[in-house]
């Protein structure tokens, strides 16, 4: 049999494109699963009685039970997991090689083995290798144990006779079942590997962290329905030479997705930045062009990035356009308004984007920094550096609302910045007094007028 390793749809036969998930050359050879057909059928009506025995409840008759959440003294970690580890969830957490995964995941073990029991399971190094991360580290504590083994059954015996509080699966690639088909690292080795530690989890009531390799798009190595097997999915980003790194949650099942935890990678391991913005701003350059800051919302926190854009003009015949951290559509869509209503000439010209500190913004409210700093660079005017812009634009050059506007000046304010540009139709809601000037926009052409006086 062939089967899919996005999707795990099987084919008598190989082909090219996978008709289920349309995903190209991802067919891989493995041996047909022989089962019996008395058993089948076996399997289907036992099936069958146990739901007929089931009965539904009512909505007042479930016993509600708030989850056990366990701290890890990582306040970053925390608020990414919706305040701290649930007792019996399974998180995955993926990242590209050489990020940090195994170096976060060891910290926040040895952390938690200073009142719970700690099993570190390793499919991808040796017990020196993980004794000499620990000691670089600086971290040692009696109730964490290590295991390097690849064998599922062993690593589901060794659960089973220490009874730990949190177990640590690195990496879920790795992992094994003898009597299951196909080699280590499949698509069907995986999902089973990963529905086996489930039980686990959710039967004894321990925390599982399982480490899953990416794909070079990005996304986690193995069918797409691992992501939706776990309670939570948390990436790892960061460039390689950066020193910064964002620990993201895509999904969870026990708090708000979308969060957002802010890391330093030192030469003594991670270091969790409190205040991400200050970092991001302190090597703001006075007087430099095409630089603007916005107030942005990552979960429930908000993060003051700066956007830097360059604008020169084009040897070729087309313009060329980059961007980094910022959605290439949401560039083009902002070029062709600042075109069409502020007059600026920019399909002859080259642009470049960037959001400094390596981090990722997706949110309306970054439109108008973006159109500032795009005439900023335009035009060669500076902005002025205590200046911070948060808006959403339109089509038709309309500034329009975003939502949280107080928790964004709160932290503006914060920061020490003298003036800030929202809309016009967020001005009118506020209810609170800030110590800042607060400048409201309805267009983009009042914007630019006020921003870049004639």
């Amino acid at each position: 049999m062939y089967e899919c390793l996005a999707c795990g749809y099987e084919s008598p036969k190989w082909l090219g494109k996978c008709p289920s998930c349309g995903a190209w050359n991802q067919m891989e050879e493995k041996p047909a699963d022989i089962v019996a057909a008395e058993g089948k059928d076996q399997i289907n009506v036992q099936t069958s009685k146990q739901r007929q025995e089931g009965s539904a409840l009512k909505l007042d008759e479930i016993e509600y039970t708030q989850e056990d959440r366990m701290s890890t003294d990582f306040q970053e970690f925390d608020r990414v997991l919706g305040g701290g580890v649930v007792e019996g969830s399974l998180v995955l957490i993926g990242g590209d090689p050489g990020i940090g995964k195994s170096t976060l995941l060891l910290q926040v073990a040895m952390q938690l083995a200073q009142k719970q029991k700690i099993l570190y399971v390793t499919g991808e190094e040796s017990f020196s290798q993980i004794k000499i991360r620990a000691e670089r580290l600086e971290l040692n504590n009696d109730n964490f144990y290590l295991l390097a083994d690849t064998n599922l059954a062993l690593i589901a015996r060794e659960i089973q006779r220490l009874e730990p509080d949190m177990v640590v699966v690195d990496s879920i690639q790795t992992m094994s079942i003898p009597d299951h088909t196909g080699v280590a690292g499949s698509v069907s080795q995986v999902r089973e590997a990963t529905a086996i530690l489930m039980r686990i989890a959710k039967s004894n009531r321990i925390a599982i962290f399982i480490v899953g390799h990416v794909t070079k798009e990005g996304n986690i190595a193995g069918p797409r329905m691992l992501e939706h097997m776990v309670d939570t999915v948390l990436y790892f980003e960061g460039e390689k030479h950066n020193r910064f790194r964002v620990l993201r949650a895509v999904k969870n099942r026990f708090g708000s997705t979308n969060e957002l935890g802010v890391f330093e990678m030192l030469d003594v391991g991670l270091k969790e930045v409190g205040n991400p913005s200050q970092l991001f701003l302190e090597e703001r350059i006075l007087g430099a062009t095409g630089s603007t800051v916005v107030a942005a919302l990552e979960g429930t926190r908000t993060i003051l990035a700066e956007v830097q854009s360059l604008m020169t003009p084009t040897v070729y015949g087309t313009a060329k356009r980059t961007a980094s951290g910022i959605d290439y559509q949401r560039i083009s869509l902002l070029l062709a308004v600042m075109e069409k209503h502020c007059g600026l000439l920019v399909q002859n010209q080259d642009a470049f984007f960037k959001i400094t500190g390596g981090i990722k913004l997706d949110e309306p409210a970054i439109d108008l920094a973006i159109a500032m700093s795009i005439a900023s660079s335009y035009w060669n005017k500076p902005t002025q550096v205590d200046d911070c812009y948060i808006g959403e634009i339109g089509l038709t050059g309309e500034i329009r609302r975003v939502s949280q506007i107080e928790e964004r000046l709160k932290e503006t304010a914060k920061l020490g910045f003298k003036r800030v540009f929202i809309p016009k139709n967020n001005y009118q809601d506020l209810k609170d007094v800030f110590d800042i000037e607060i400048v409201p926009v309805k267009t983009i052409q009042e914007a630019v007028r006020k921003v870049f006086p004639r």
